[in-house]
């Protein structure tokens, strides 16, 4: 069976966006790692219109950048959406009952599955399907934006902490 894993960068006052701070070199390869040994993601339709970014090889990229897109397309991709949707290779869409499906797609696959995107995490925390929360703990506060946890937070434990760049922090929690 699957675990679903919600991890995503967060400044210190708990808001997610890519375009305010990006992971250094050490914790993209950290990414680069992840992303080669999931399953696949759980993508909500915002975020997985961001993360198409990866599905063309782009000229200016280093090294590290075309083994994360390599890494990426490589997964498969459930793309959640209310309405129709066309996805890009190696996706499906996912529509309907969410509980259901996500459900059947734990039981179907083995190894992890990210879950990205704070709204879908917040669907799938209500409905009890997570089973990690992963917090890369930026020194940036922005005052404003999206919230990690889009809605009410849920009771977890601390599984674990460690540095992974020079001042990033993951902390792996689990619900109660």
């Amino acid at each position: 069976m699957a675990r679903l894993v919600f991890g995503m960068n967060v400044s210190l006052d708990g808001y997610v966006d890519h375009m305010a701070f990006a992971p250094g070199p050490t914790l993209f390869r950290h990414f680069i790692d992840e992303a080669g040994a999931q399953t696949g993601g759980v993508y909500g339709r915002r975020m997985y219109d961001i993360m198409r970014y990866w599905d063309d090889a782009h000229p200016e990229w280093q090294a590290a950048e075309r083994d994360f897109a390599a890494a990426w397309r490589r997964q498969h991709k459930w793309v959640v959406s209310r309405s129709a949707l066309e996805v890009g290779p190696n996706a499906t869409a996912v529509a309907g009952d969410l509980e259901h499906a996500i459900r059947a797609l734990k039981s179907a696959q083995d190894g992890e599955i990210e879950v990205a995107g704070p709204d879908l995490a917040h669907s799938l925390t209500a409905l009890g399907l997570i089973d990690e929360y992963r917090i890369y703990l930026h020194p940036v506060v922005l005052g404003q934006g999206t919230p990690y946890f889009a809605g009410p937070r849920p009771q977890l434990r601390l599984l674990a902490h460690d540095r992974i760049d020079e001042d990033v922090l993951r902390l792996r929690y689990v619900p109660v």
